[in-house]
């Protein structure tokens, strides 16, 4: 939530939102809330937990909104399972008005060493931040004026220890297995 920079009432676009975990969370804090996702039943899923939220069928890929669409856009891995992520990150920002929030996979972590290529992260792809800020940044237009990255989830255990280390350890640290990135026009 400190990277997306958009106050209670502003419009949020979720693509790929699957069951709508996250669109909850935003919708709940005060933000009108749309879901875009390629499948109808995560989608019918998603909209039965929350009737706030807007769930549209769709692709990152060719996003049904007009340029400026939303205040702030946000996509919680869901690049990771996209072949070519530039092409999804250019529709995102082209509907972004203020701030667009990344959520990848770390691949310089232990989750990544960890849980690659099984369960849910099978055929998900591990990202950098040097792969946001040397490939992706630069292939946006405008050009973000702002980028900030986080990191969390540092000890992928997910024991009562690991979860009391986790609140003392800084989220600028970059090997945690969640990498969050921030971009503001």
């Amino acid at each position: 939530r400190k990277l997306l920079v958009c106050d209670a009432g502003a419009s949020l676009l979720d693509v790929g939102c699957g069951t709508g975990n996250f669109s909850r969370r935003f919708s709940q804090d005060g933000l009108l809330v749309t879901g875009i996702d390629p499948d109808p039943a995560t989608l019918e899923f998603a909209q039965s937990q929350h009737g706030d939220i807007q769930c549209i069928q769709g692709d990152a890929l060719a996003l049904p909104f007009p340029d400026n669409a939303f205040d702030c856009t946000m996509a919680v891995t869901s690049l990771c399972f996209v072949d070519d992520p530039l092409p999804a990150l250019r529709e995102m920002w082209r509907v972004t008005r203020q701030s667009l929030v990344l959520g990848l996979l770390n691949r310089h972590s232990l989750l990544y060493r960890k849980k690659q290529g099984h369960g849910g992260y099978a055929g998900a792809r591990w990202d950098t931040a040097g792969t946001v800020l040397t490939t992706w940044v630069p292939g946006l237009s405008p050009s973000p004026e702002k980028i900030e990255l986080r990191s969390a989830v540092f000890l992928p255990q997910g024991t009562g220890m690991a979860q009391r280390v986790e609140h003392w350890l800084p989220d600028t640290l970059r090997p945690g297995g969640f990498l969050a990135a921030g971009l503001r026009k």
